[in-house]
């Protein structure tokens, strides 16, 4: 998972950043330095991106259009409000 999925995909489900690090049992400042393209821990890379996963995102890797998100199929964006 690179930097801009992570943005992308937090956007896609509308979530803050305190909110993925709940969800993957991880620092605020994890995920903003992930976010900011700082090298973590694989394991701890995978956990977010399994977070991510968990709440209906897809990652698509580079296939020659760049890497990108997109929500699985049936996905509801979480409402607010």
């Amino acid at each position: 998972m690179k930097a801009a999925q992570c943005r992308m995909a937090r956007a896609a489900l509308q979530l803050g950043v305190r909110e993925l690090a709940e969800m993957a049992k991880v620092s605020t400042s994890t995920i903003t330095r992930l976010e900011a393209g700082e090298e973590l821990k694989p394991r701890t890379v995978e956990a977010i991106q399994h977070a991510l996963e968990a709440a209906g995102v897809e990652f698509i890797p580079e296939n020659g259009g760049g890497v990108g998100v997109r929500l699985r199929k049936g996905e509801k964006l979480n409402e607010k409000g």
